[in-house]
């Protein structure tokens, strides 16, 4: 596709008055209010919703492998799921995933 110049900047404009207009909802608009307790506890499962939608593409069908599925990342990802939910620390679990991760991508070819 070809875009003008005028397109571009009119494109990039409206990316950015969009971007602006979803953060001012909360910020600008809720952002001196107290939100109701129902609202806020469900909030608080914003990230448990999303991080798993976000990893698990990236483990099932990683674009290294050009989508096929790589049992190094899948052991890495069970491993790093039995150490968090062993000690409940992300810090670990990610350390945990990654070592995995790199030992394994030197020893399975």
């Amino acid at each position: 596709m070809n875009y003008t110049p005028a397109d571009l900047w009119f494109i990039i404009l409206a990316l950015g008055l969009g971007t602006f207009l979803i953060r001012f909802s909360f910020l600008g608009i809720l952002g001196d209010r107290q939100l109701p307790p129902w609202l806020l506890r469900h909030l608080r499962y914003t990230a448990v919703g999303i991080l798993p939608a976000m990893v698990t593409p990236l483990i099932l069908w990683p674009e290294a492998t050009g989508g096929q599925l790589d049992p190094v990342r899948i052991i890495a990802a069970a491993l790093a799921l039995g150490v968090g939910l062993w000690t409940k620390n992300a810090i670990w679990a990610i350390v945990a995933g990654m070592a995995t991760l790199w030992g394994l991508g030197f020893i399975v070819p």
